[in-house]
Parts: C-alpha cells; sequence; structure tokens
C-alpha cells in the first residue's frame, strides 16, 4: 500500500474523525480516588512486561497516556465498542465518574522513558507514519488528548492494535478481536502486514509512555 492511497483513505477520514470525538467534559478527574480504583488494573498495567495471554502481546504502557484518551478507551471495552474479555469485565461496572478518576490517576504525567529496543522496520515506519501525524503527532506524542500518545508503546501491542482495527466489522476474528471505530477500521483497512509492523517499529522506538507501577 503506498503513502498516496493511505494519506487518500486519512483525509477521506479526518473530517469524520473531527466530528466524532471531544473530550469529555468536565475533563479532570480524582487522581488520589483513582489510584484507589485502579488497584485490580496494577495485576497486569503495573507489571513490566505483562502479556496478555491470547493473543500474545504486552499490555499497554499507560503512564504519560492522556486521562481523556484513557477515559474514551474505558467507555469502549464498557460499551463492547472493544472486544476484550479481561477489560470488559473491568469496565463494565464503572460508572463514568470511576472511570474519569482512574483515567486521571493513570495520564498523570510523569518522566518520559526510554523506548524499549526495536530491531527492524523503523526508518520504513517513519516515512509511513506521515499519515498518521494529523492526530497522533510527530514521533507519537499527540497534541489533542482525545488522540492516544504512541511513542514508545509496546511493538507488539500497537500490532494487534492495529490488527483489531482491520478486523472491525468482521465475523470470524480468530480470537483477535476487535476495535469497531469506523475512523481507524477505514485507515488500518489500507495497511498491509509489512505496514502494521512497520509503523508499530517506529512509534515503538520512540521515547515516550512508561509503566505504572503498583508504588508510584
Amino acid at each position: 500500500m503506498t503513502n498516496r492511497r493511505i494519506a487518500g483513505a486519512f483525509a477521506a477520514l479526518l473530517a469524520t474523525a473531527l466530528g466524532m470525538y471531544a473530550a469529555p467534559a468536565n475533563a479532570q478527574g480524582d487522581a488520589e480516588r483513582g489510584k484507589v480504583l485502579s488497584y485490580t488494573c496494577q495485576g497486569c498495567h503495573g507489571i513490566e512486561g505483562y502479556r496478555n495471554q491470547y493473543p500474545s502481546y504486552r499490555v499497554p504502557m499507560l503512564g504519560g497516556q492522556h486521562a481523556a484518551y484513557i477515559e474514551i478507551a474505558l467507555k469502549a471495552y464498557r460499551s463492547g465498542e472493544r472486544s476484550h474479555a479481561t477489560m470488559r469485565a473491568q469496565a463494565w461496572s464503572l460508572s463514568d465518574q470511576d472511570i474519569k478518576d482512574i483515567a486521571a490517576y493513570f495520564g498523570t504525567r510523569g518522566e518520559i522513558k526510554d523506548a524499549e529496543v526495536v530491531t527492524s522496520g523503523v526508518e520504513r515506519g517513519k516515512e509511513k507514519s506521515q499519515t498518521c501525524v494529523a492526530c497522533h503527532g510527530e514521533r507519537g506524542v499527540s497534541a489533542n488528548e482525545i488522540w492516544p500518545n504512541l511513542a514508545g508503546q509496546h511493538e507488539s501491542y500497537l500490532e494487534n492494535a492495529l490488527l483489531q482495527y482491520q478486523l472491525a466489522n468482521k465475523e470470524e476474528t480468530a480470537g483477535y478481536g476487535q476495535r469497531n471505530n469506523a475512523v481507524m477500521a477505514g485507515l488500518a483497512s489500507t495497511l498491509s502486514k509489512r505496514d502494521i509492523k512497520d509503523l508499530a517499529a517506529y512509534f515503538a522506538a520512540q521515547d515516550g509512555l512508561y509503566t505504572t507501577k503498583k508504588t508510584d
């Protein structure tokens, strides 16, 4: 898939993207209350290198992520827009305020961490990432808090997320789950397996997100 074709698909969807999302009202949550509520979250997200069992990928780092985006993501798991059995079980009983407070805790800014070592695909991913810049920013650091920071995120997690967007609205996902987001699904549908690997490698190679430990 050429950059021109990817860019064309992006241009067609960007206006829709900007209309679909807005930062949650009263975006400030109670980070101290969120720290208490996040106790069960830390069983996966608070352990360095913890992996989802199947499909196997490292669970996302949340330290340094935008609180507004974490709030959007948790609501998507609660509603079923994102399919993941464990996250659905965690999120379904959370109130809007609970979600806001958990997001405030994990979204607390901290020191940017060194990126993980990525062995290949970084230069190819850098070229292909130009389509992503409008929302996710240069090097994957987003200026708009409704879009996630990608810089430093685990390579395997980014690969799996893009695959789940490709599988949106599919009847068979081979256990990989789905993310039913029209904008990202449209963009991901233009990507080859090589594109996905290269993009994940590039963003993972940037300094950025980190694991929020249980003691933080």
